[in-house]
C-alpha cells in the first residue's frame, strides 16, 4: 500500500476541512509568515470552536507551519534565508534519493501519467509565456508524483507529510515567478526523461541541481525582500 500524506487525503471531518483551509491560507501568505497566532481570531475567521482549532494547529505544527517560542507562543514560521538553507540541503538529499528510487521502482504506467502532467502544466499560458509555475498540491505536484514513485515508506512520511508544505510555502510565496519559470520546466523534463530511462544516478543528479538553482532563486528574493 502507497503511502499518501494525511493532509493531502481529502477531507473526511470538520477537523481535516478545518486544517486544509488554514494549511492553505499559510502556504498562499493569506496568513503572513511570522504573524502570531490568535486563537479568538482563527476560531471567528473559520467559524469553529477552539477545540478542533487546537487539534488543526497542533498538525500544522508537526509539519513546521506553525512553531511556539518562549514567551512569544504560537506563530506562523518565518520565511528566512537561514531557513530556506537548511531546508533545501535535507530537500536536495532526499528528493535526489526519491528520484533513484523512482528510476528503479516507478511502474510504467505512473511515468507515463508524470509525462501526461508536464504536457498539462505546459497548457497553462503563463508556463509557455515564461511567467510563473504554479502547481497545485499533492497528485498535480510534479515533485509530489516523484517522491511517491520513490515507493520508500519513510522517504515518502518524511517528505510528503513532515516537510512538504514548509517547502511549499517557499515555492509559492517566493519561487514560482520569474526567470527561472522556463529553466524550472525544463528540467522538470529532464528529470523524467532520465526516470524513463531508468538512469538513476542522472536522475538523482539533475535533482540535486534543480532544487539547489531553485534554493538560490528564492535565496535572492528573501535577500531583496529583506533589503527593501
Amino acid at each position: 500500500m502507497v503511502f499518501q500524506s494525511p493532509i493531502l487525503k481529502a477531507p473526511v471531518t470538520s477537523s481535516d476541512r478545518l486544517l486544509l483551509e488554514i494549511q492553505r491560507a499559510i502556504v498562499e501568505g493569506e496568513i503572513a509568515a511570522g504573524s502570531k497566532i490568535s486563537e479568538p481570531e482563527l476560531a471567528r475567521r473559520f467559524n469553529v470552536s477552539r477545540a478542533p482549532l487546537r487539534e488543526a494547529l497542533a498538525r500544522l505544527e508537526r509539519c513546521h507551519l506553525i512553531e511556539r517560542l518562549p514567551n512569544v507562543g504560537a506563530r506562523v514560521v518565518k520565511l528566512s534565508v537561514e531557513g530556506l538553507i537548511s531546508l533545501y540541503q535535507l530537500r536536495e538529499e532526499l528528493e535526489g534519493l526519491a528520484c533513484r528510487l523512482a528510476a528503479e521502482h516507478m511502474p510504467e504506467q505512473e511515468i507515463q501519467e508524470l509525462q501526461a502532467l508536464l504536457e498539462k502544466h505546459l497548457q497553462t499560458q503563463r508556463v509557455r509565456d515564461g511567467e510563473s509555475y504554479y502547481q497545485e498540491a499533492g497528485d498535480l505536484d510534479f515533485h509530489y508524483r516523484i517522491i511517491l514513485g520513490s515507493k520508500n515508506d519513510y522517504l515518502i512520511n518524511i517528505l510528503c507529510d513532515e516537510l512538504y508544505f514548509l517547502v511549499r510555502m517557499y515555492r509559492v510565496q517566493l519561487g514560482m515567478n520569474g526567470p527561472r519559470v522556463s529553466r524550472a520546466f525544463d528540467e522538470h523534463k529532464a528529470i523524467l526523461n532520465a526516470i524513463a530511462n531508468r538512469d538513476g544516478e542522472l536522475a538523482d543528479l539533475l535533482m540535486r541541481r534543480h532544487i539547489g538553482a531553485s534554493r538560490h532563486n528564492i535565496e535572492l528574493q528573501l535577500q531583496l525582500r529583506e533589503t527593501g
